[in-house]
């Protein structure tokens, strides 16, 4: 009966959505843990700078050596999603945990997100193939394992699942995944909240009222953000492309990113631009004298620790970016300070990840309501500014953002330029379900 069948399905989106809750919650809360750890030996040693370049070197070798598909990141989970190739290798969980706390000890700037999302994606695999899962499932399954990383490593869980649902393609929410994703981010967040974790607790900006003055200045905000959200993809993009083709050997081409990353820590002659940067962050939320150019410094060193090959994810590195440019910004047009670098520090990686709507979630369970609908707002505008680009290549888009008719095929960010002129011709070996109009 259709009611038995029903019934099943949700006790098998309830239960395997809980698993990977629950091995999710216990990655993140083992990472953030190590990652504190990681942060606290750096600050009170910080001579360890001066190893980073060593440290690419090895961690280049290791995973020149053992890597292989890891290397892709977040971009293979993505890709497993669409295609259903090969189990996502478990191997990549212990090895970006442990590849980004090194990262993180000897001062890269790097965040975290990257990280969970990968964990999360190759724990969720292997739950998915433990219990011979089929093709479908498998996909929600992944989807369950990006939101249960993302929201437990962040402590946002309902930003968590939609983000786990709006990364996948551009422009739409996959709702078949939504139980499992919101199951997993739920129980992922609780589990990592019940091993002790405390996540960081952000100011919360006073209200302001939405008046018609009060939006143009939300949108020439999102212009800026938007700006700077395209030279942040456009230069870790390109830094890698330029990286790759030039320096191939992999320990070499991080151990010069870990040379670059040092130089401009002597340079700016402050740790302030190192690791995660959530003390940065906070600070956007409080002081009207912040330096005008604290967003283009933490931009530079990210893209180059990034770009170069080191691991780790660009959440928390955009936050800060974000918070800055806020900040900057809400000075100049006259906005409450701690409102605009909340509404920067979501809607920059909103705009960067093409996830407006998760991310708008996300600025509400970090600082409270009162963002909304501020926040939608920027993200919004600044995601459509952006354009067909992003920090994920491996993202699919069946629709232009601007309108139009459907490609007929999922497009992969990588093929598509800024702007398109027209449909997509479709090349070999592209698959995909199509898309009738809609996105």
């Amino acid at each position: 009966m259709r009611w038995k069948t029903g019934a099943r399905v949700l006790g098998q989106w309830l239960a395997l959505g809980a698993l990977v809750g629950v091995v999710c919650g216990v990655a993140s809360a083992a990472f953030l843990w190590l990652l504190e750890e990681a942060t606290r030996l750096r600050e009170a040693n910080g001579g360890l700078v001066y190893a980073l370049p060593l440290a690419g070197w090895v961690l280049g070798a290791v995973y020149a050596r053992w890597g292989g598909p890891v290397r892709g990141g977040n971009n293979l989970v993505l890709e497993t999603v669409h295609t259903g190739d090969a189990q996502v290798p478990l191997r990549m969980a212990p090895m970006v945990l442990v590849g980004t706390v090194l990262t993180h000890l000897f001062g890269g700037s790097a965040g975290r997100e990257g990280t969970a999302v990968q964990m999360g994606g190759s724990l969720a695999d292997w739950v998915a193939h433990r219990f011979r899962a089929g093709a479908d499932l498998r996909r929600e399954l992944l989807a369950a394992g990006i939101a249960g990383g993302f929201g437990s490593v962040f402590g946002t869980p309902v930003a968590g699942a939609v983000f786990g649902l709006e990364v996948v393609v551009v422009g739409r929410l996959g709702y078949e995944a939504l139980l499992p994703a919101l199951v997993a981010s739920v129980v992922g967040d609780v589990v990592t909240r019940g091993l002790g974790i405390q996540h960081t607790v952000y100011p919360v900006p006073g209200a302001l009222p939405l008046t018609v003055v009060v939006i143009g200045k939300w949108l020439v905000f999102a212009v800026g953000v938007a700006a700077v959200a395209v030279v942040f993809v456009e230069g870790l993009h390109r830094l890698k492309a330029v990286m790759e083709r030039r320096v191939p050997w992999l320990p070499l081409r991080m151990a010069m990113g870990g040379t670059a990353v040092v130089m401009l820590w002597l340079w700016v002659g402050t740790d302030a631009y190192l690791g995660l940067g959530v003390p940065g962050i906070v600070r956007a939320f409080e002081d009207p004298g912040l330096p005008v150019s604290a967003f283009a410094w933490k931009l530079a060193f990210t893209v180059v620790t990034l770009g170069t090959g080191f691991l780790g994810g660009e959440v928390t590195p955009l936050f800060f970016i974000g918070a800055s440019l806020g900040n900057v910004l809400a000075r100049m047009l006259g906005l409450p300070v701690d409102l605009g670098a909340a509404v920067g520090m979501a809607a920059l990686f909103a705009a960067a990840a093409n996830t407006p709507l998760a991310l708008s979630i996300m600025a509400v369970e970090l600082v409270g309501a009162g963002v909304l609908p501020h926040v939608m707002i920027v993200s919004t505008v600044a995601y459509l500014l952006t354009g067909h680009r992003g920090i994920y290549p491996a993202q699919r888009i069946g629709r232009r953002k601007d309108g139009g008719p459907g490609f007929g095929r999922w497009v992969p960010l990588r093929e598509m330029e800024s702007t398109v002129p027209g449909p997509v011709t479709e090349r070999p070996g592209d698959g995909g379900p199509g898309v009738q109009g809609s996105g």
